[in-house]
C-alpha cells in the first residue's frame, strides 16, 4: 500500500497500542494480509476518552466557530490531496469495487464533510425569540444550539469513510470532541484519517482520537463510560440494541442508525424490465453490502416469472470480480465469516422451500482471486414474505422476490417488516406511485428511480431501523444541545 501503516491516535499523538499488540489486515479478494492494525488496549480507550473529555472542557474547541470551519476546512483539502491513495487502501481493505471510490465509497463523503462546514459557517447558533412576560416578568428568551461534549463514533467496514467522516463532519462541526472506533474488517482507512488530521490540520490535540480495537469488550468501554455524552453508532440492529441498553445507566443521547430489509415495489403498470432490472442491479453493488439496499423484490403476482427472469439474467450477467478493475460491480464480501454467515441463508432459503433463479453458493475464483470471500450473485424465488430470507438481513449479493396481488397487499407486504429504512416504488402514473410511497413506512424511498441520497439530505428509518438522522440539517443537530436563557429585561 502507498499510505503510512496504521497507527491510533490519542490526545494528538500517532502511537501503536500500548502493549505493543495488532492483528491482521486482510484483502476481502485475495484473503491475504495486507497490513497490521494496532489492537487497543482497554487503557489506550480510556487515554482517548480522558483526551476527548478534556479536550471539550478545557479549550475554547466547543465556542470558536470559525477556528472549528478553519480546521475543517484543511481536513477537507488534506482529504482531496491524498485521495488517490485512501481510494486504493479503501478498494483493498473493504473490497469496495474501484469505481464506488469515485462516489459513495469515499469522493461524495469527503464533498459531504464540506457541505457540512459550510452549514456550520453559517448555522444559526443562536435564535432570538423575543420579549414575554410570563408571571409578569419581562423576558428576553434567547435560544442557544450547543454541542453535546464527548461524541463515541463506532462506524461499519461496508462504507468506512462515508460513516467515520459523516460522523466525525457533523459532531465536529457541531463543536464536540471524538473518539472513532472503526470496525475490526475496516481499521486503516480509519487510522489513516488520524494521521491526516494529526500531520495535516490545526485541530488540537483531544478533540480527535482515533482507536481500533478487535475486542467487542474494549470497544464497549465507549457506551458505557460516563465522560463519553453521546453515542454515534452504524450497524446491526442486533448491536444497536445493546448499545442502547449499555448507554441506558448514563442517559446518554444514542443515534443509531441499524439494519434494513428494504422493499422495491412494482406496480402493475411499471417498465418490468427497467424496474426489476434496476433493484437487481443495487443488490450486486458492493456484494450486497449495504443496509439501504432493496433486497426484497415485490412485483404483481401475474409477471412474477418474467421479473424472477429478468432478475437472474441481470445478476448472472453482472457476476462477481477483483474490486481493483475499473468495470467490477460486485466485489468480495468483507471477510470470511461474512461469507460463511450469506451462505447459511442460502441453506435457510432451499431448506424453506425456496429455488435459486440465479446463484445460490460460493464463487470459486482462481489464482490471486482463489483465498478471496466470493458469494454469487443470487435471485431467490418460490416464498413468500414469511420466510427469513425475506424477513431477515443477510448482507450480501441477495435477491428474494415476493408477489404481490395489488397496490394494497404490496404496501402490505412493504410494511411487513421489523426494519423501515428504505425502499422504492415504481409505476407508469407518477400520482399512483406517489400515492403508494405515501403508505410506507420508511425513512427513504426512491419513487421511479429517484435518488434520495446526498448531503444535504436526511438519512435514517422507521421502527427497528434506527433512532434519528445522519447527514443534512437533522444530522447535524444530532450533535447539538438545545438550550433557553431567559433574561429579565
Amino acid at each position: 500500500m502507498t499510505v503510512p501503516p496504521a497507527k491510533l491516535l490519542v490526545d494528538g499523538k500517532l502511537c501503536a497500542a500500548s502493549d505493543g499488540s495488532a492483528f491482521p489486515i486482510l484483502n476481502p479478494a485475495t484473503g491475504k494480509e495486507i497490513g497490521r492494525a494496532p489492537d487497543a488496549t482497554a487503557g489506550d480507550v480510556d487515554a482517548a476518552i480522558a483526551a476527548a473529555r478534556r479536550a471539550f472542557d478545557e479549550t475554547d474547541w466547543p465556542n470558536d466557530h470559525a477556528f472549528r470551519v478553519h480546521c475543517l476546512r484543511q481536513l477537507h483539502r488534506a482529504l482531496v490531496e491524498h485521495g488517490p491513495a485512501m481510494r486504493e487502501l479503501t478498494t483493498a481493505e473493504a473490497g469496495a469495487p474501484a469505481f464506488l471510490t469515485t462516489g459513495p465509497q469515499y469522493d461524495m463523503p469527503v464533498d459531504t464533510l464540506r457541505w457540512t462546514t459550510d452549514l456550520a459557517e453559517s448555522y444559526a447558533w443562536e435564535t432570538d425569540l423575543g420579549f414575554a412576560e410570563p408571571m409578569g416578568i419581562r423576558t428576553l428568551r434567547t435560544i442557544r444550539r450547543e454541542p453535546v461534549g464527548v461524541v463515541a463514533a463506532i462506524t461499519p467496514w461496508n462504507f468506512p469513510n462515508q460513516m467515520n467522516l459523516t460522523k466525525l463532519g457533523a459532531a465536529l462541526a457541531a463543536g464536540n470532541t471524538v473518539v472513532l472506533k472503526p470496525a475490526p474488517d475496516t481499521p486503516w482507512v480509519a487510522c489513516e484519517l488520524g494521521r491526516l488530521i494529526a500531520e495535516h490540520t490545526d485541530i488540537p490535540p483531544g478533540v480527535v482520537n482515533v482507536v481500533s480495537p478487535r475486542d467487542n469488550a474494549v470497544a464497549a468501554l465507549l457506551t458505557t463510560d460516563p465522560r463519553v455524552d453521546l453515542v454515534s453508532f452504524t450497524g446491526s440492529t442486533a448491536t444497536g440494541r445493546m448499545i442502547m441498553a449499555a448507554a441506558a445507566p448514563t442517559l446518554k443521547k444514542v443515534f443509531l442508525e441499524l439494519g434494513g430489509k428494504s422493499a422495491a415495489v412494482v406496480l402493475d403498470d411499471a417498465d418490468l424490465a427497467a424496474a426489476v432490472g434496476m433493484t437487481a442491479f443495487g443488490v450486486c453493488v458492493h456484494a450486497g453490502q449495504g443496509c439501504a439496499l432493496s433486497t426484497r423484490l415485490v412485483v404483481p403476482r401475474a409477471r412474477y416469472d418474467d421479473a424472477v427472469q429478468i432478475a437472474a439474467s441481470t445478476m448472472a450477467g453482472i457476476g462477481c470480480g477483483d474490486p481493483s478493475d475499473a468495470g467490477t460491480i460486485c466485489g468480495p464480501v468483507v471477510s470470511a465469516a461474512q461469507r460463511d454467515r450469506v451462505k447459511s441463508y442460502l441453506d435457510i432459503a432451499v431448506a424453506e422451500g425456496g429455488r435459486f433463479a440465479t446463484g445460490g453458493d460460493v464463487d470459486r475464483k482462481d489464482g490471486e482471486l482463489a483465498g478471496g470471500f466470493w458469494i454469487r450473485p443470487t435471485v431467490i424465488a418460490g416464498l413468500d414474505n414469511t420466510a427469513r430470507v425475506a424477513r431477515e438481513e443477510i448482507f450480501g449479493p441477495v435477491l428474494v422476490v415476493i408477489p404481490h396481488d395489488g397496490d394494497d397487499d404490496a404496501v402490505r407486504i412493504a410494511n411487513d417488516s421489523p426494519y423501515g429504512l428504505s425502499g422504492a416504488v415504481n409505476s407508469g402514473s407518477p400520482e399512483r406511485a406517489r400515492a403508494v410511497a405515501a403508505r410506507i413506512r420508511t425513512g427513504t424511498l426512491s419513487v421511479n428511480g429517484g435518488v434520495w441520497f446526498g448531503a444535504d439530505a436526511p438519512f435514517g428509518g422507521y421502527k427497528q431501523s434506527g433512532i434519528g438522522r445522519e447527514m443534512g440539517v437533522a444530522g447535524f443537530e444530532e450533535y447539538l444541545e438545545t438550550k433557553l436563557v431567559a433574561e429579565a429585561a
